[in-house]
């Protein structure tokens, strides 16, 4: 048995619905191939895990028609403050401080759960008549070849399509069958996360708290409750990871600081290991890479996903463009407008966190010397300021038209 469609897209986790959305509403067919259940995607628990979504990548969930229904569970950050110390210390003083303020469109980006995103792709995926959605399902096999793309099921059923696109994470099964090598290094560390409430308002402000072993990050949730991503050392981390609740949070508290009083866990917690990976190319015959299948990179500055979603933007113009010229969308030319387009940024911001990590993830008197130095040049120069909130909301650069808020 085979099916056939325009796009075949492989990974059910953000980047693939978002962009399975963005072409379907295009008018062209997608058949999406999720290893798990639509039951497990859309469970409506809060676990802990949220996102924060930079301005651009707001503007694209607008395109797609799906902010609307997700603005009321959103948490706009207002601000951001930057400090530099050790354990015991807290989340300030703060020595680089952002306001949203100083831009004219609005928040830099929202705090959003993970719960509600997630069902808002499959609610918006399920309702397009363009899409198939395949799940759960375990792609054993795909061949590419000069005619088009498909992949072979683990029950024996066939999905054809002119190109096949991977959206199935860091250890990519799409990108390793087709031979795309990957380049990056692990970093000793593993990211905890959590989120926590606490008995103070947080004023809609984001903190990035910087410690020997690695960042902390306070991210503001609606209501009294923060999102927090706490990066350690491995191996302490994994004490910590088997710790019971009081010993985490007797660990979480000294870091956190008691600016907004006592804290509490919520939900679930998680451990991530960190590293760097890119893949050597992000095209190949008929096939194109997007999301975490084509690169993984520090957390440092939140912005995984927001990367993914540039990808998302980015390869669905170009095919898009191509679609309605009337050219072949899996042809090499038409690939290699979505390489060139997203390669740079891409090596950029990988390259740019994995300084800023090596930087700030030391208790050399040096390093911290020179490091407080340039942070408070920045605070001191508006422009520049100005400069890191716009990089930082997706707004420089060539940005896509979803990016952009327009639709295809």
């Amino acid at each position: 048995m085979e099916t056939r469609s325009d796009i075949l897209v492989v990974g059910g986790g953000l980047s693939g619905p978002a962009l399975a959305l963005a072409l379907a509403r295009a008018g062209l067919t997608v058949t999406l191939v999720d290893a798990l259940s639509p039951g497990m995607r859309a469970d409506p628990g809060f676990d802990g895990r949220a996102y924060a979504l930079a301005l651009a990548s707001r503007r694209l969930l607008s395109a797609l028609g799906l902010w609307d229904g997700l603005a009321e569970r959103a948490q706009p950050i207002l601000e951001i403050k930057v400090s530099d110390g050790r354990p015991g210390e807290g989340a300030a003083p703060w020595m680089m401080h952002f306001d949203h303020a100083e831009i004219e469109e609005g928040p830099m980006g929202h705090m959003l759960e993970d719960r509600y995103l997630r069902r808002a792709l499959l609610d918006a995926m399920a309702a397009e008549p363009g899409i198939r959605h395949v799940a759960p399902a375990e792609v054993t096999a795909q061949e590419t070849g000069p005619a088009g793309a498909a992949v072979t099921l683990a029950d024996g059923t066939r999905h054809a399509a002119r190109l096949l696109v991977g959206c199935d994470g860091r250890r990519s099964g799409t990108a390793a069958r087709a031979g795309i090598g990957r380049t990056g290094w692990d970093y000793g560390q593993t990211g905890l996360v959590c989120a926590v409430e606490h008995d103070r308002p947080h004023g809609g402000t984001a903190h990035q708290f910087f410690m020997p072993a690695g960042p902390l990050a306070i991210l503001p949730l609606p209501g009294n409750r923060s999102s927090i991503v706490w990066t350690e050392r491995s191996a302490a981390a994994e004490a910590l990871s088997l710790a019971d609740d009081a010993g985490y949070l007797a660990a979480l508290r000294p870091r956190f600081g008691d600016f907004l009083g006592e804290i509490r866990l919520v939900g679930a917690r998680f451990s991530y290991p960190l590293n760097l990976t890119l893949a050597n190319s992000f095209t190949g015959e008929r096939l194109a890479l997007a999301g975490d299948a084509a690169h993984g990179v520090h957390p440092i500055a939140g912005q995984g996903l927001n990367l993914g979603l540039r990808d998302v933007a980015a390869l669905a113009e170009v095919v898009v463009d191509a679609h309605r010229r009337g050219e072949d969308i899996g042809a090499p030319d038409v690939l290699a407008r979505y390489g060139r387009w997203r390669r740079w940024d891409t090596a950029t911001l990988a390259i740019g966190t994995d300084l800023v990590n090596r930087l700030f993830s030391n208790d050399n008197p040096l390093l911290r010397a020179a490091r407080d130095l340039g942070m408070g040049a920045v605070n001191a120069l508006p422009g520049l300021r100005r400069g890191f909130i716009r990089e930082a909301a997706g707004l420089t650069g060539d940005v896509p038209r979803l990016l952009r808020g327009e639709a295809l």
